[in-house]
């Protein structure tokens, strides 16, 4: 059986720029830095002092003002960005079969804010003070569930939890459940919200993090020698993939086609990846089958590009194996420079800004290149400074913790 063609009918975000696409990716392709140092709790005793957060968010008329109250911030944001997405497919939802309407919305971390403040509760109140909400609220399929619930959707509902890669792999299940004819229309993305002291301490330990907290907005910067660590960031990246004659019966906007993915797991470190790249290539290899294409037609990468010492050059290494001496006519970028690194959330936000791409045939520039690594040779990482680039097929490329790879392809859509 034929795969069914599945595009990308709409896009919804909440962002450290925001929640507005057009204008999110205006900033980006400004070279513009949402790093700053980090209002929402008292971290002068922290090594790490910064991040990009999301400020001045207001959930308005998508989300119950009770019910807003209540629930972690991972979950507004996805609430969201699920909502507004829909909007931008121009979708009645009285006209959908909620049957064949699915949602995978993921998370990395979960709820982290409701995790603390009940821990707290627990040791200074005792268990009887524990909300009662605190388990529906941590958990992470929950982001899903709650805004099927608001939906009805009855379809494919679930999360899954691959660390940063974790978005990509929510793309490509919701992707393979439309293929597959389970689905017709899915909502999908990652959200994060772990900007909070038991999130930032977390990384500190990990000693993952930029300490670059006198010039906030030069700390994330990828391929460059003097990187530090990488910044966290936060917030929600949404897709509504949609079966294509799904789209064209209703007249949706077709934004840009998915053509396929691939996933892999390095096998090797629990936080390091693997030096020489295998896994990296074996993930990019995948999708190349999945989607059924030559790589030579793939002529942009965003990549995942966090600004760590090892993460950076492994991906690069990977790059090289998968696409050979193509890789010097390939563009890629690191847009984590600007916006940090938004963790379960990054490659649904960063998969955003791929299809921008492709839509307005400008790439966004990997700023704070100052001191660029020898080993990238003549590979354009769009330093410092936009470009134009008509795109014929994009890579957006993400890895987690555990050694969790993940590739995912779009295109220009043709009929």
């Amino acid at each position: 059986m034929a795969k069914r063609r599945v595009v990308v009918t709409g896009m919804g975000l909440v962002s450290c720029f925001g929640m507005d696409v057009d204008k999110f990716y205006a900033k980006l392709l400004a070279g513009e830095s949402g790093v700053r140092e980090i209002k929402a709790f008292d971290v002068s005793e922290y090594p790490t002092r910064i991040a990009a957060e999301v400020t001045d968010f207001d959930c308005g008329d998508y989300i119950d003002k009770k019910q807003a109250r209540r629930i972690d911030p991972f979950m507004r944001y996805a609430t969201v960005a699920g909502k507004r997405a829909l909007e931008h497919s121009q979708v009645s939802l009285d006209e959908l079969d909620k049957e064949r309407c699915g949602i995978l919305i993921s998370s990395g971390m979960g709820g982290m804010t409701v995790f603390q403040e009940g821990v707290e509760t627990l040791v200074t109140k005792g268990y009887k003070r524990l909300s009662p909400f605190f388990v529906p609220y941590i958990i992470t399929n929950m982001a899903s569930g709650l805004l099927a619930i608001d939906l009805g959707f009855m379809g494919p509902n679930y999360s899954i939890s691959t660390a940063c890669a974790t978005s990509n792999y929510a793309i490509y299940a919701a992707a393979n459940h439309i293929r597959h004819g389970e689905a017709d229309l899915m909502i999908c993305g990652g959200s994060e919200a772990s900007i909070n002291p038991i999130g930032l301490a977390g990384f500190v330990a990990c000693k993952a993090l930029s300490t670059n907290n006198e010039k906030p907005q030069e700390a994330s910067r990828p391929w460059d020698k003097a990187r530090d660590g990488f910044v966290m960031g936060e917030g929600s990246g949404t897709l509504i993939l949609e079966d294509l004659e799904h789209a064209k019966k209703r007249g949706a906007p077709i934004l840009a086609e998915y053509l396929g993915g691939g996933i892999s797991c390095d096998g090797y470190h629990m936080t390091s990846p693997r030096e020489d790249g295998a896994g990296v290539a074996l993930c990019m290899k995948n999708a190349f089958k999945d989607a059924n294409i030559d790589p030579k037609v793939i002529n942009y990468i965003n990549a995942h590009a966090t600004s760590t010492m090892i993460g950076d050059m492994c991906e690069i290494e990977g790059m090289r194996s998968a696409f050979g001496d193509q890789m010097d006519q390939i563009k890629i970028n690191g847009i984590k420079s600007m916006i940090g690194h938004c963790l379960g959330a990054a490659s649904a936000i960063e998969a955003i800004a791929t299809i921008q791409a492709i839509l307005t045939g400008q790439l966004a520039p990997t700023i704070n290149i100052e001191n660029p690594e020898e080993g990238l040779g003549n590979i354009d990482i769009i330093a410092n400074q936009a470009k134009e680039h008509a795109i014929t097929a994009a890579m957006n490329n993400s890895f987690g913790f555990g050694g969790h790879n993940s590739s995912v392809i779009f295109a220009p859509y043709k009929e």
